[in-house]
Parts: C-alpha cells; structure tokens; sequence
C-alpha cells in the first residue's frame, strides 16, 4: 500500500553548478564546519579571546578531524575497501560518505591541542568555545547521507519514514524506512542548545561544556544506532559503535565529575595575549566598560580640586564670610572642611 506521506530520497546525490558537480554530502560538511569556526569564534571572544583564533586552530583541527573520521570509517568497514571485488582507492574518495564522528574528534582534537600549544591558549577553553557549534555541525552533516541515501533505519509506515530507491550495486532494497539522519540530526541540535543553555546558567569551564557535548550526543547515537540495519560489526549482540557510546558516555561523566571538583568554575582567562591587550572600550550591554568608573574617577578629581581650594582659603574658615565655599570643599568629609565649621559656629560667642 502506498504511504499518504513520506520524506523522499534525492534522485541523485550530485548537484550541478553548470559544468560544476557539487556532491551533496561534500557541501553538508563544508557548511557544517563554517558554522561550528563562526559560533565558536563569537562564545571565544565572549569568554575574552581575540578574533580570529579560532579560525586559526581550526586550520589545525579541521584537516586532522576528516583524517580521523575517514580513518575511523575506513578502519571498522574495511570489509567495503579490502576484501575480494573492492577496490582499495575506494577509502580515499571521501565524497561518497564514510566519517566517524569518533574518529573525527579524537584526531580533530589532536590538531586543536597543536593549535592551541603554539598560541599558549588551554585547550580544555578551546573546547567549551566549540563545543555546541561541534553539534550544530553534526547537524547538518547528516544531511549528506540524505543525499547519499545511506544510514537509513528499519523498515516502517510512519508519516515521516524515509523513501529509499532500489540499487542492487549499492546493497539498498526499495521501501520506506525510518529517517535515522534526520533523528540524529534533531538530536544534535537539542544537545547544542542543551550546552549553551548549561554553560550560560551553570557557568561550565575546564572542559565541561564539551564533556557535557559528548555525554549528551553518546546517549542519542546509542538509540538511534539501535535502529540502523546497514551492515556493521556486532559484539555480545550489539553494534560496535553502540559500545563505543557506552564507552565514551562514562568516560564524559567521569570527566565532568572529577574536573568540578578539582578545578571548579571557569577560567578567568582562556588567551593570554588577549588579556595583555586589555577589554575593548564598549557600553552597556555589549559589554562595555561601565559608566559609573568614568563618573567614579570624576569625582574623585572633584572632591580633590575642592580639598585644594578650601586649603586655599583658611580665612573662611575663621570669618564665616565664606561659609558655602566652605560648605563646598568640606563636601567630601575632610578634616580641613570639619574645621572651619566648627570654627564659624564658634565664632559669635567671642563677641561682648
């Protein structure tokens, strides 16, 4: 029967641009990586860096992150690559799918710490900074196996399933099944959110906000990981990447509960040559300097021209005659101001 409603599949996982083929998986991950460099740039100069840095470590993490990830894939599927009527070049074309998120960060974050080492700056800042832009990235990379029509989960009539063309060459049986890149795609965006919304209420440093990232993002992959059926490597009957979330799940809380209690609240500097350079001339709520130290120091040199003056005029203390000048430089409660008031009460019981 067929469905009422259903997501379909693209017909071709390639978009012209003219003469110009732009895969569609290729541009997820472009687009995600320019929106995980540019929030992470604004939470980094929020926390005090300079613009910029991000950008820069991230010419280090990026190009390690997709050399892991492949390598990750490559790894854990070799049977697709290095088995009887597989063509090995095959695990260099990158385009036609194949990133573990895995993989991705734990060499991704080799190439931050390279970044952050040659400018001084800890990397655990560097990655609360990207942390929820890492997701948001997520996000929209699955999308590229939408294209692909690939990671798909089990056969299934709900008004959302996914429609999968047939292609015997590609192992894909025609049917509708459950959308997986978009449940995970949906789940990482509420994990983003989830870490800006803990890091401003909760004021997570040290590492926190990205532990928190990899706690929340290992307990959405183990379900929807549940609902795959594309070929993958099972151990005491369940998939390989299902314990490596089990894995990584633990070792994120661990972190996250010894690093509060060793080194609780945040950073007050995360790039040291940003503090040399002192906070940016900016108001209200921009976060500017506020307006009462301008005031402060006014005053300040105030009540110092009105100590001067009364210094200036001992006479008035005794005469009377300048009992408001008097009045003005005893304004800031000074011992020469006290004086002279009590010496022009004073003054009229002298008199016969």
């Amino acid at each position: 029967m067929d469905l009422l409603a259903y997501i379909p599949s693209p017909s071709s996982g390639v978009i012209y641009l003219g003469p110009v083929p732009l895969r569609g998986y290729a541009f997820c991950i472009i687009i995600g990586v320019f929106v995980a460099v540019w929030l992470g740039g604004r939470r980094w100069v929020a926390r005090g860096g300079r613009v910029g840095t991000v950008a820069d470590i991230a010419v280090w993490a990026v190009p390690f992150g997709l050399v892991g990830g492949r390598l990750y894939h490559v790894i854990t599927d070799y049977e697709l690559y290095f088995t009887d009527g597989r063509d090995w070049v095959d695990a260099f074309k990158i385009w036609q799918g194949g990133l573990g998120i895995w993989g991705a960060v734990a060499l991704g974050a080799l190439g931050a710490w390279i970044g952050c080492r040659r400018r001084g700056i800890p990397l655990p800042a560097y990655a609360d900074a990207i942390a929820p832009g890492i997701a948001f990235a997520q996000a929209i990379g699955r999308w590229g196996n939408w294209f692909n029509q690939e990671l798909y989960g089990k056969a299934t009539t709900v008004p959302w399933a996914l429609k999968i063309d047939g292609d015997a060459d590609a192992g894909r049986v025609a049917g509708t099944y459950h959308p997986t890149f978009l449940y995970e795609s949906l789940w990482c965006v509420g994990v983003a959110l989830l870490v800006i919304w803990a890091d401003r209420r909760f004021r997570l440093g040290h590492g926190r906000a990205f532990a928190l990232y990899v706690a929340a993002y290992t307990v959405g992959r183990f379900w929807i990981e549940y609902l795959r059926v594309d070929d993958a490597h099972h151990v005491l009957g369940l998939r390989l990447n299902d314990w490596t979330s089990i894995v990584v799940f633990l070792g994120a809380v661990a972190y996250l509960v010894i690093s509060a209690k060793k080194v609780p609240g945040r950073e007050e500097v995360v790039e040291p040559a940003a503090a040399e350079d002192g906070p940016a001339p900016v108001t209200g709520a921009s976060g500017e300097a506020p307006a009462e130290s301008d005031a402060a120091g006014t005053s300040g040199a105030d009540k110092a021209g009105a100590n001067e003056t009364g210094a200036d005029k001992p006479g008035a203390d005794k005469t009377g005659a300048d009992t408001t000048g008097a009045g003005k430089a005893g304004a800031d409660t000074t011992g020469a101001g006290k004086a002279g008031a009590v010496a022009a009460e004073a003054e009229p019981s002298k008199k016969p």
